[in-house]
């Protein structure tokens, strides 16, 4: 698994870039088809996504994943995300859910380039983004019951949105100074494009709280 050549390694890491590229040219085509999808199937896809997901991470064990399985939840993970980006569009307007991914592509960028440096290593941050994960699990269960405050909804924000720079940092790192194979490109993609998309929605969040905010 590790101390493959450098030609080998910038191989595989193109084929990352390539595939995360992919996902989200995937994801892009489920989220237009999802604008005909009537409303009762969102649930559906919703509980097929969470089932997808959970084999992912029962594959990740034997560390081999096809990317007919990557491409076919990134296109179920965007049909479930048009009602989120219907909402967002017409709270802010097409323009700033523009400009929230345009800022999500950015710091992607920013993060890799830092994160490609093996001089660098974040591989401490594990422990602290998978305790971040579970606040926002339990405060995102929390907010079901007990709706948050204006300041409080702006502090889980601004945690989402800490999280997923840092598991940015923490995978690219983790790719950069340990190696995949190719065979384990496929689930390395699925990581980089939930780190993405997930950062795409909580930067879109703090925009809608800011709207709002501006509003009242």
């Amino acid at each position: 698994m590790y101390g493959y050549p450098n030609v080998e390694a910038r191989f595989v890491k193109s084929r990352v870039l390539l595939g995360l590229f992919a996902t989200l040219l995937s994801a892009s085509v489920g989220t237009y088809v999802g604008q005909f999808v009537p409303a009762g199937f969102f649930m559906p896809l919703v509980i097929i996504e969470f089932v997808m997901l959970f084999a992912a991470s029962m594959v990740r064990r034997r560390q081999v994943a096809g990317w007919g399985f990557v491409l076919a939840f990134t296109f179920i993970s965007g049909m479930t995300l048009t009602p989120v980006l219907f909402a967002y569009t017409q709270m802010l307007g097409v323009r700033i859910v523009q400009e929230a991914f345009l800022i999500t592509a950015a710091t992607f960028g920013v993060t890799a380039f830092v994160a490609s440096r093996k001089s660098m290593d974040f591989s401490w941050l594990g422990q602290f983004l998978f305790a971040g994960i579970l606040v926002l699990v339990g405060l995102s269960l929390v907010n079901i019951f007990v709706p948050f405050s204006t300041g409080f909804s702006f502090g889980y924000t601004y945690l989402g949105i800490a999280v997923f720079v840092g598991y940015m940092l923490f995978d690219v790192n983790r790719l950069t100074r340990y190696g995949v194979t190719v065979d384990q490109v496929p689930l390395v993609v699925l990581q980089l494009y939930l780190d993405f998309v997930n950062l795409f929605l909580f930067i879109l969040r703090l925009f809608g709280l800011n709207a709002r905010s501006s509003r009242d």
